[in-house]
């Protein structure tokens, strides 16, 4: 990268850090906080599902027009949405309301996420994929995995309405950064090409964009019923804290992108489906291994395991949407559609995991999230077979 692009990406990693962490703070207590308010496993499913559902129609949309009118316009906005959404979460006290807010949340991270994204592969130079998308993951996996910490304390401490507080902070000085640092619109290297919008249907009959697409599903079906119904297992089978139910989260996110970076030099030299697929097969193994705990140490073995299946298959897999995107000339879209597939995974998994929790017992929830992974990796096997995932090797 020349030094330009060095400090777009460095304002790009520390703004999605500081609000991934202040997100990080409140969610993975919404579960216990929407239980306390009475609510069913399937309601539990709707509070994470409408955060899926409408960024899943948004995503499209900000994807396609962050290519024509610049990325800057849309980070900054949805960043200061983050902090209203703040605002409205300390003044939520029914589920119905819970709800809403989920879903408004929604609207601001398709915003910013997926445009996010595609500006970091807009600067990412030829056959570095890997590297980079490894170091910027990072932000996000190091933010989520101190949010749960700092949230189990804070709601220890000082109550739950205190970590709203605390996402509103982090969120306005996120937006701070990116309307200080990130240069005007026009400087925008998506600007200063002739590009036309790509068609979606097309990038939807692309073999390998699809297959990155289904493991993304997978994946993301597995995190949505762990983040949805890891709470209330740890609280109300084994007894655990908010303090103790934090860490299991943050264990999974933090060894997640504590090898986000060798793993993504790794998948700039070796192959990228090779390491989809082995990050993959561990995901389900640990998914599998939620199921079976007996206690906090087998819950904490399991969550580790978990994040080393992600830390190892992740920047291989977004390095080839990378290059799919550059070879489309379509960074905006195949990144929405990259998170849309997150969104979907995300939906999927907690409302049917809410819907099993209420029909049979919460450990059942856990059995579908390793079935969902192991389709992810067929789907993923089957739809990139006979493709390359590498640009070039990197020297």
């Amino acid at each position: 990268m020349n030094r330009a692009s060095r400090k777009i990406f460095g304002t790009l990693f520390f703004s999605i850090f500081t609000v991934v962490t202040g997100t990080g703070i409140v969610v993975p207590m919404l579960p216990v906080y929407a239980h306390s308010l009475g609510a069913s496993g399937l309601y539990i499913g709707m509070i994470f599902g409408a955060f899926s559902l409408s960024r899943t129609f948004c995503l499209p949309l900000f994807g396609t027009l962050s290519d024509q009118k610049g990325r800057k316009p849309f980070i900054v906005a949805g960043l200061f949405f983050y902090a209203v959404i703040s605002a409205a979460f300390i003044l939520s006290t029914t589920v119905s309301s819970l709800i809403t807010v989920r879903f408004a949340h929604g609207i601001a991270s398709a915003m910013v996420m997926p445009v996010v994204q595609a500006y970091v592969g807009d600067i990412t130079p030829k056959g570095r994929e890997g590297w980079v998308m490894g170091l910027f993951n990072m932000s996000m996996m190091t933010g989520l995995s101190a949010g749960p910490v700092l949230g189990g304390v804070i709601m220890h401490s000082f109550g739950l309405q205190t970590t709203f507080v605390c996402m509103g902070v982090m969120s306005l000085l996120a937006f701070g950064m990116s309307l200080v640092f990130l240069p005007p619109t026009a400087e925008e290297q998506v600007m200063t090409k002739d590009r036309r919008a790509v068609k979606w249907s097309v990038l939807l009959t692309d073999r390998p964009l699809l297959g990155l697409f289904l493991f993304r599903v997978g994946y993301t079906g597995c995190i949505g019923i762990i983040w949805g119904f890891l709470p209330i297992f740890g609280d109300v089978t084994f007894s655990l804290s908010s303090l103790a139910i934090g860490l299991l989260v943050t264990l999974m996110t933090f060894v997640s992108g504590l090898i986000q970076v060798p793993m993504g030099w790794t998948a700039d030299r070796y192959s990228r489906k090779v390491m989809v697929v082995l990050g993959g097969s561990v995901v389900t193994l640990s998914v599998f291994l939620f199921s079976q705990a007996t206690g906090f140490q087998s819950l904490l073995m399991a969550s580790i395991l978990f994040g080393v299946g992600g830390g190892i298959s992740m920047p291989a897999l977004m390095a080839g949407a990378v290059l799919r995107g550059k070879q489309k000339s379509a960074m905006g879209p195949v990144m929405a559609l990259l998170t849309l597939g997150h969104s979907l995974g995300m939906m999927a998994g907690s409302i049917l995991a809410g819907v099993i929790v209420d029909l049979f017992e919460i450990r059942h929830a856990f059995m579908l999230g390793s079935f969902s992974m192991v389709m992810g990796v067929v789907g993923f096997v089957w739809l990139t077979r006979g493709e390359n995932l590498a640009s070039r090797q990197a020297p």
